[in-house]
């Protein structure tokens, strides 16, 4: 059990561990409880969730025997045994508990693995294993093109073609069509051997935005392989902040210097290791969500 996912429910964490065995994921209990109850401190989740469990116990409620303790990464970086369900479980333990987020929540978890974006997160885990990781062309556009490809085939009719239609985003406008060409060959000349040039590259790429959909979670990838080739680093994303991470962004188009900061920060030269892969995908996933419409 070494895959590890982590989910953002109105922007708290939800962790999870692949089964290989049983081909299921387990979630964590104390960040679903924390979630429902609207509750940020560990301690007093945990009380709350040793309370309600020795009280389902006490009714006999079958809930309590489908717990499975198993190691997850705590905010300190250990690994500590603590209670999951599967998704089974969660459903059960949501739909009985005294919180008006519950409903919310059941949604959100039922149907997030149903989205284009749940189905293409699934193909984005499955690409560390793939062959095609060791395939692709750093640093070119036809490899971006072979991972927006991967990512959205079959989600996406245009998945890894450049886009012929103009596209804006909270009033930017990106690349205009009718130049868009031109501007990605410009692109690809640019040098990519230095953590600065690296990170221009990967800012001018943005700018350019070269699909209709999926440019972020594309570039991103096409990034890290960037920096892994040529600096044998890579982007520990689970250490960036959402609001930062759009925020450096958006000021990179007339000042790249917060982003180069920011990415730099989270540096890391686990460059092979699956965890850092794999929630680096959940971030980057996290990143492109539109803010919950409400909260309780």
């Amino acid at each position: 059990m070494n895959k590890i996912s982590i989910r953002f429910f109105d922007d708290t964490e939800v962790r999870a561990v692949w089964d290989d065995e049983h081909s299921k994921w387990w979630f964590s209990v104390l960040d679903i409880v924390g979630v429902l109850r609207g509750e940020s401190q560990y301690e007093k989740n945990r009380n709350y969730w040793k309370y309600l469990k020795a009280k389902l116990k006490k009714e006999n409620c079958e809930l309590v025997s489908r717990a499975n303790q198993l190691k997850l990464t705590a905010a300190d970086g250990k690994k500590y045994l603590t209670d999951t369900f599967d998704y089974e479980g969660v459903i059960a333990l949501a739909k009985g508990f005294p919180s008006k987020k519950a409903n919310r929540f059941i949604e959100w978890f039922t149907y997030s693995e149903e989205t284009i974006d749940g189905k293409s997160k699934s193909k984005a885990y499955a690409l560390f294993d793939s062959a095609l990781l060791d395939t692709l062309e750093v640093g070119t556009v036809k490899g971006l093109q072979q991972i927006h490809g991967y990512l959205f085939g079959g989600l996406y009719d245009f998945a890894g073609q450049i886009r012929t239609l103009n596209i804006a985003k909270s009033g930017f406008q990106f690349a205009m069509a009718r130049i868009l060409p031109g501007t990605l060959k410009r692109i690809e000349r640019m040098p990519d051997s230095t953590f600065d040039e690296i990170v221009d590259k990967y800012v001018e790429m943005n700018v350019a935005h070269p699909f209709m959909d999926g440019n972020g979670r594309s570039m991103r990838i096409w990034l890290d392989l960037m920096l892994k080739r040529n600096l044998k680093r890579c982007v520990d994303w689970s250490k960036i902040n959402k609001t930062d991470y759009l925020s450096a962004m958006e000021s990179s188009v007339t000042d790249s210097a917060q982003i180069k900061a920011l990415l730099k920060w989270a540096f890391t030269d686990e460059i092979d290791d699956r965890e850092v892969f794999m929630k680096g995908v959940d971030c980057s996933y996290y990143y492109e969500q539109e803010d919950s419409v409400s909260k309780d």
